[in-house]
């Protein structure tokens, strides 16, 4: 049940955003058993006055088209899965909608199961305690 969270600079037609959803969901699909129809995925635009990122950070030469991709999902993930799920984004994205593979910045935020709700107030994913 991953939720995504995608922030970027303002400007971008709806296109691009439909490719962001598509690359990411993609990837999701294919490295971390996503299953069809879990897609839980936002877009969030900003000026330049409330979007700042380090340009330079750990040596990777980003640009003013940097695209945040915050994925919050189950802790069930192994460190392959991980590492294929992120270079799948990117190889998606860069064909699609042309992100360059040093924009795509990906933060995997765990939590535990029962930490969602899908709806009418219960927490689905959650083992009965008693």
């Amino acid at each position: 049940m991953p939720l995504v969270q995608v922030s970027l600079r303002r400007g971008k037609p709806a296109e691009y955003h439909q490719a962001l959803f598509e690359g990411v969901y993609r990837a999701m699909r294919e490295t971390f058993d996503v299953p069809e129809d879990d897609r839980f995925m936002t877009i969030t635009e900003h000026d330049s006055s409330t979007f700042s990122v380090s340009p330079t950070y750990y040596g990777v030469d980003r640009s003013d088209e940097v695209v945040i991709i915050r994925i919050t999902a189950n802790n069930t993930r192994d460190l392959v899965q991980k590492q294929a799920l992120y270079l799948r984004i990117v190889e998606l994205l860069q064909a699609n909608p042309g992100v360059r593979p040093e924009d795509v910045f990906i933060n995997l935020v765990e939590v535990l199961p029962e930490n969602w709700s899908l709806g009418n107030g219960l927490a689905q994913y959650a083992v009965q305690q008693g």
